[in-house]
């Protein structure tokens, strides 16, 4: 039995003053807090939907959007070009062995169309549930399952020591200064994202571009996740296919020192 003085005792005034509750200091605070959230809130929006604001987008679909934009300007970039080489081509005072020679240029650049006989080859990330179908292999990783910018950078590479007169990556055409990069298993190609499957067309001998990819080493170690694993490898021969020319930018940047 407790003697304290805050005990209810027989005979006290119903009137008794109450004692301090922090349970009714606890409820304001959560009041105001409330409050305070919701002002911040309409001070943030400024009378605009935050929900479609485009700083809250996935960051995804912000990437999309800018790849879809960097290809309209690359469109529009290859129209300006073929209207500035039409009004250079009316009268430019050249001889015809110089144009002969600018021709034969801009076709190793790649700005022209080249058509010919040309072979597909298809990359495909694996079964995300796949597992190992030889024995003696450990179970996949992650890694082990997707495409990796290696494995792009062998197939392009063998093209090029198979003799391809020219190549093309997705809807894209490389020159002498393009760059296949991968962030984890998606591509990005001059500005403009991709995701697997990725098709890389090459024109030239199908035969000698078979052997180069048969003899690339890199290839030979990437056939042992398609036969372990199940990641996609398809090559097909397309008669005769006309690739674009590149409609990009052909400008270089470089770092240059501080002085």
């Amino acid at each position: 039995m407790s003697n304290s003085a805050d005990s209810p005792q027989a005979g006290s005034s119903p009137d008794r003053k109450r004692g301090f509750r922090p349970v009714r200091v606890l409820t304001v605070a959560v009041f105001a807090l409330a409050g305070l959230i919701f002002f911040t809130s309409f001070n943030t929006a400024k009378g605009t939907n935050i929900r479609t604001d485009t700083s809250l987008l996935k960051l995804s679909d912000l990437i999309q959007e800018r790849s879809r934009k960097n290809g309209e300007l690359d469109e529009s970039n290859g129209s300006l070009r073929h209207d500035v080489e039409s009004f250079a081509e009316r009268d430019d005072g050249s001889s015809k062995a110089q144009d002969e020679k600018l021709a034969g240029l801009e076709k190793s650049a790649g700005t022209q169309k080249v058509k010919g006989k040309a072979i597909t080859v298809t990359l495909n990330d694996a079964p995300p549930d796949a597992t190992a179908k030889l024995p003696g292999y450990p179970d996949p990783q992650p890694d082990y399952l997707v495409i990796h910018q290696q494995d792009l950078q062998a197939v392009v590479n063998a093209l090029w020591q198979g003799g391809a007169k020219g190549i093309k990556v997705m809807d894209q055409r490389l020159i002498s200064t393009s760059a296949v990069r991968c962030v984890g298993n998606t591509l990005i190609l001059q500005g403009r994202v991709y995701s697997p499957p990725y098709k890389i067309t090459a024109i030239g001998d199908p035969d000698k571009l078979n052997k180069a990819l048969s003899a690339s080493p890199a290839i030979q170690n990437y056939m042992v996740y398609v036969n372990v694993y199940g990641l996609g490898w398809k090559v097909t021969e397309d008669g005769t296919v006309t690739l674009p020319g590149y409609s990009g930018t052909v400008d270089l940047h470089y770092a240059q020192p501080v002085e």
